[in-house]
């Protein structure tokens, strides 16, 4: 699979089924050794309604990539939306 197909994949939390965002929006850190993929970085975003710090998604908490979405279980930081 190549990351040009991932790009407007939906990133679901399973933790609480929220969006968290798109694999486009992301930034991908990738270990200099290995070139294995480490982690998604998904920048900071406010709104109205909402606000989202910053957010890590550890490669390792990547449960399923379907067609249509990109499903991760991350658990919310103490005192952060």
């Amino acid at each position: 699979m190549r990351l040009s197909e991932l790009h407007s994949r939906e990133i679901i939390n399973l933790y609480d089924g929220a969006r968290v965002g798109i694999i486009g929006e992301t930034e991908i850190l990738f270990d200099p050794e290995t070139g294995e993929i480490q982690e998604l970085l998904l920048p900071a975003r406010g709104g109205i309604w909402q606000r989202r710090r910053s957010l890590a998604i550890p490669w390792e908490a990547v449960r399923r990539i379907g067609p249509e979405v990109m499903i991760v279980e991350v658990q919310p930081r103490e005192g952060h939306s």
